[in-house]
Order: structure tokens, then C-alpha cells, then sequence
């Protein structure tokens, strides 16, 4: 990633507060609140509002984001809510988080090319521990032409098949198109999300 995408994410995590507000994205809560608290780690955390959720409710929490903006904001909302985090400051395509350490991975909504995703997703695995779960959620490609907001670029959108063949070692618990309702002015829309849950066993 450059300083350019860097500044880029920067002005837009610093321009109205955090970018996607400090509720935990629905599908983290659906497919996480029945699993037992343990080690977690937030790839591409931005404003903090998902490993602040998963903190609240007992988890240990690295966040990762190449942000200092969103950072900033993470750290604020960690404050306010009461809750210790480990923030990192790093770029996902250099920075390899410990192997075999963490319960729960959680990458979502990360915008990448098909490429450096891969890169980025295969040291997310390598940091599943054994009987953890991989959780990634992103915009899907049909979401260009059939759903509501999201990036415009097709290079940085993907498919839940196209990513289940990119978690070699883990099994495979869910891999589907979801879609996210949105509100906006002249009422709900619906996103079209990629989603895949996969475990290591133990």
C-alpha cells in the first residue's frame, strides 16, 4: 500500500468522525456471539467499532489498520467504552501477525486487489489457532451492477467461492452471498456482501 492510499483512507476516516459508525457490523455479531471468548485479532480494524464490540464481550483484541487517522478514532472509542485493545499500526501487505495465536480472525471489508488480498489472507490463516475460526466478509462483485454503495473499482471486490479456495488448511463452515440492508434518504437498499466462516480443527 502507498503513503497516497494511506492519506487517502486517512481524510476519509477524519472528515465526519468514524467512517461506519461505532456499531459492530451484523454479520460479525451473527456469526461470532455464540463462540467462547478468547484471543482475537481485528485485520483492517479502521475506526475500532468491531474489535471494541468483540473487547466488550470478553475477547483480547489486536486491531491492525494502516490508518492513524482511524486509529485515533479507535482508540477514542476503546476509551470510551471501557475497553483495553491492542492497536497496530501497520500495512497488511508487510506486517505478519504471530502464527497459530488468535481464537477468532476477523477480515473485513478490506479493499484490495485479488493479489495482495491473497497475500494478506494467507497470513490471516497462518494466525488461526487451532479450533479458531476465520471470519471474512467483503463487498462481493455482484455488488458493482446489483446492490447499493460500496467501491466502484471491480479489482478490489471478490466472491465467497473466490476467497474459500484462498484459506488452504481450513475447513470451510460457510461460504455464501449476503445481503446488507442500507438505509439512505429515499429508504432501504440492499448491499450485496461476500461471507466466509472457516475453522481450523483442532
Amino acid at each position: 500500500m502507498t503513503n497516497v492510499e494511506r492519506e487517502d483512507w486517512n481524510r476519509k476516516h477524519g472528515e465526519a468522525g468514524p467512517l461506519f459508525g461505532v456499531e459492530p457490523n451484523r454479520f460479525l455479531v451473527a456469526e461470532v456471539e455464540s463462540l467462547e471468548p478468547g484471543r482475537a485479532l481485528d485485520v483492517a480494524c479502521g475506526a475500532g467499532r468491531n474489535a471494541v464490540w468483540l473487547a466488550e464481550r470478553g475477547w483480547t483484541v489486536t486491531g491492525v489498520d494502516f490508518s492513524d487517522v482511524a486509529l485515533a478514532n479507535a482508540r477514542r472509542l476503546a476509551t470510551e467504552r471501557g475497553v483495553e485493545i491492542e492497536w497496530v499500526q501497520a500495512d497488511l501487505c508487510e506486517w505478519r501477525p504471530a502464527g497459530a495465536a488468535f481464537d477468532l480472525v476477523a477480515v473485513l471489508y478490506l479493499q484490495l486487489p485479488a493479489e495482495e488480498r491473497r497475500l494478506v489472507l494467507g497470513r490471516a490463516v497462518e494466525a488461526v489457532a487451532p479450533g479458531g475460526t476465520l471470519l471474512v466478509v467483503g463487498h462481493d462483485l455482484q455488488n458493482l451492477n446489483g446492490g447499493y454503495g460500496g467501491p466502484k473499482d471491480p479489482l478490489v471486490l471478490f466472491t465467497a467461492d473466490e476467497v474459500a479456495l484462498e484459506l488452504p488448511g481450513l475447513h470451510i463452515e460457510k461460504a455464501e452471498r449476503v445481503l446488507r440492508p442500507v438505509e439512505t434518504e429515499e429508504g432501504e437498499a440492499q448491499a450485496i456482501d461476500a461471507l466466509v466462516r472457516a475453522r481450523r480443527s483442532r
